[in-house]
């Protein structure tokens, strides 16, 4: 999970400073990474003992608020609905994520 977490804000702050011409292809890596990072949650989440079976209880998890903390503000309702979602025990579809 680490590593997809800094590989994600990498691509966080590559975006943000990206070019008009490499806006598009900035933007396509930052929500890869997001869903990639997301991915190992849901693996992380998933593998526990007692895995959470609420957004609360998710979000006190330790290894949950160490990530929060390094989370983008901006990022963080996007984080919450997919937390959210992996608690759940949905799946979002591909077309269904976030433009």
């Amino acid at each position: 999970m680490d590593k997809a977490l800094r590989t994600m804000l990498d691509n966080w702050e590559k975006m943000k400073r990206s070019e008009e011409d490499e806006a598009e292809e900035d933007a396509n890596q930052f929500e890869a990474s997001f869903y990639a990072l997301m991915q190992e949650v849901r693996n992380w989440v998933e593998g526990l003992e007692q895995p959470p079976k609420t957004l609360e209880e998710a979000m006190q998890l330790e290894k949950i608020e160490e990530l929060v903390e390094q989370l983008p503000v901006e990022i963080m309702l996007n984080f919450e609905t997919e937390l959210e979602l992996i608690v759940d025990g949905e799946v979002r579809e591909e077309d269904e994520r976030y433009d």
